[in-house]
Formats: structure tokens, sequence, C-alpha cells
């Protein structure tokens, strides 16, 4: 494989997974699809075990009944071979919730161990496999100056943002 292919092929692994963060975070359930094979499967640990589609179904759901969150994708190694590849990134997801009247917050550090395939063109997860180091929940203060405009939907500013370079 030449190096430019290579490197394309890296980086469209990269952007599923910055895709699959954005997609956490904004709620929005076609992209999460869009970043797994119609028959991907996920293994969150005993948290979770199915199909990647279920997966984003199952997130979604739990992050809609959250006051924020925000998930970060870092770190990421990919190995290829042709039109298939591995990865691992790590993750580090903050998430902020109530809990019996007090707001919490819980920090996850873990890494994401993906099986990829590219198929027609599109690269996207066959298998992914979670290993969480570290978590913790804290309580958390309130917010220093409210909320600063970001949304949990496609009404987000970033989707403007992103669109308009496609005009």
């Amino acid at each position: 494989m030449n190096q430019s292919a290579e490197t394309a092929d890296k980086l469209a692994i990269a952007e599923q997974l910055a895709n699959y963060a954005r997609a956490m975070d904004r709620i929005d359930r076609d992209l999460g699809y869009a970043v797994w094979h119609a028959r991907g499967t996920a293994h969150y640990g005993a948290m979770f075990e199915g199909t990647g589609r279920d997966f984003v179904d199952w997130v979604c759901e739990t992050h809609s009944r959250m006051v924020a969150h925000v998930h970060r994708v870092t770190n990421i190694l990919i190995t290829l071979d042709g039109d298939t590849a591995a990865s691992e990134a790590y993750v580090h997801a903050t998430l902020r919730f109530e809990q019996d009247g007090t707001l919490r917050q819980g920090n996850v550090f873990g890494r994401y161990l993906d099986r990829w395939s590219r198929r027609d063109g599109r690269w996207a997860i066959d298998h992914r496999e979670y290993v969480q180091d570290i978590d913790e929940i804290v309580e958390a203060a309130p917010p220093l100056v409210g909320a600063f405009g970001g949304r949990r939907d496609r009404d987000d500013p970033s989707y403007a943002v992103l669109a308009a370079i496609r005009s």
C-alpha cells in the first residue's frame, strides 16, 4: 500500500471515531449508526453487549436523561491490512447527571478496541471491545456561568458551520 493511500485510510477511520464522539454528544442516532456496519457489534463489559445500532440507541436514551456529557477520543493507533483494520483509541467521557437531588459528574477513562472493514468505499466498525481503565463519580459544582449555547441535538451550531462549507 502506498503511503498516501495508507494515510487516507487512517484519516477515514480517525474521522469515524470523531463521528462517534460527536454522535454521542449531539444524541445523533443516524450519525452513530453510520460508524458501525449493519451487523457490527459492541461489547462494553457488563454494561452492554449487542449490535452497534442497539448500543447507539441505548446510549442516546441514557444520555438524553443527563444534564450534559462530553466524549473525547485521543491516542489513536491504527493498523491496516487491505480492506481491514484494527484500532485502539483512548476515550474520556465526562457525564453530568442528577442523582437524589445532587448534581454529580462521572469521569470515565477507557479504550475502544475496534475491528474495521471497508465496504463500498466506507470504513465502519465490525466489532468494538470497550476496556474501562478508570472511573469515578464525584459531586459536581453548579456551572460557573450557565449554558454556553451548545445543544445535544442537530440544532447545535456545529451542524450549520460544517454544512456551510458544502454549500
